[in-house]
């Protein structure tokens, strides 16, 4: 049994990590301030922390394994009207995240990064070795800090590995998504089959794909909290592993809506909008890396699956 500090553990994927790393019989504390996070996400078994990562150096000691860091500010269109909180929390929270895991001895970190530190990517299948240019603040801050991570690897040794998610969905139980606003998509459709959104917005049907809508990478949130346990046993000293994390596939837009369909049985009206700029036709990851070196590969990439168990979670948890 290890000893492990979750940063964000109140969010949707960080309450999700720390649920398997407990049931995989390690002891986990959670740091949040329950700005964007819930209490009642927090796993049972956890020990909390109601703090903030600035603080970090107040409460982290030799006694943690390691940490999986997932607290930062994530809203796109926030980070552009507002970039200096990001600059703030995201990179100035890790920075004195990393400080004090140098000053206590604790010698390994696994990041949750985004496939936002791409930007408007020219190329359908992004690797790890894509050009990264972020097109708004929150992908700049989280490129930032894979920057500085390997900067840190390169000259204290610690041992890191940067996770690059594409479209996190779905639920693990008790643990789903909830976001205020929300802007993903699976959970805007469930909102408008819960009767609480009118219609859904369909950005563009003229793009070059199947049925003309944009193609996004899926990726269940149990596939990613896998992921998270596979890269605490990699992790390397010295050493900064990047992984993209997706299904290799992706579902478009209108597919998205059907399988809300079906899956609830409930009326969901479209709207059609123009195409918003910088949205790509298709995006989707490559996670060659990660089965590689992670040994690590998504078994529940099923859309039908995701949306049911997103479904179930957000009948239950409804705003």
């Amino acid at each position: 049994m290890s000893k492990y500090l979750v940063t964000g553990g109140a969010g949707y994927v960080g309450s999700v990590v720390a649920a398997h790393l407990l049931e995989a019989g390690h002891e986990v504390t959670i740091v949040d301030n329950l700005t964007t996070g819930f209490r009642s996400g927090l796993p049972e078994g956890a020990r909390f922390i109601d703090a903030r990562i600035q603080d970090a150096a107040e409460y982290l000691d030799s006694s943690y394994e390691a940490v999986l860091h997932f607290a930062a500010s994530s809203q796109v269109a926030e980070s552009v009207a507002n970039p200096g909180k990001y600059w703030d929390n995201n990179v100035g929270g890790t920075l004195a995240l990393l400080t004090a895991m140098r000053e206590a001895g604790v010698r390994k970190l696994v990041f949750s990064s985004t496939a936002a530190t791409y930007g408007e990517p020219v190329e359908e299948l992004l690797t790890e070795a894509s050009v990264t240019a972020p097109s708004n603040p929150y992908g700049a801050s989280k490129l930032a800090v894979d920057h500085m991570i390997a900067g840190e690897c390169a000259a204290h040794g610690l041992a890191a590995v940067s996770l690059r998610y594409f479209n996190v969905a779905g639920a693990y139980g008790q643990y789903g998504e909830r976001h205020d606003p929300e802007t993903h998509l699976i959970p805007l459709v469930l909102q408008v089959a819960l009767g609480e959104r009118e219609s859904i917005s369909v950005f563009g049907e003229d793009y070059p794909t199947p049925d003309g809508t944009c193609v996004r990478d899926y990726i269940h949130v149990a596939d990613l909290a896998r992921a998270h346990l596979d890269a605490l046993r990699v992790a390397a000293e010295g050493e900064h592993l990047i992984c993209n994390l997706g299904n290799g596939s992706g579902f478009s837009v209108r597919e998205v809506i059907e399988t809300v369909r079906k899956v609830t049985g409930r009326e969901i009206p479209e709207i059609v909008s123009p195409r918003r700029p910088g949205d790509p036709a298709v995006l989707v990851a490559s996670a060659e890396t990660a089965r590689r070196k992670l040994g690590w590969s998504p078994t529940r990439s099923d859309l039908t699956g995701i949306v049911t168990d997103a479904w179930n979670f957000a009948r239950t948890h409804r705003s």
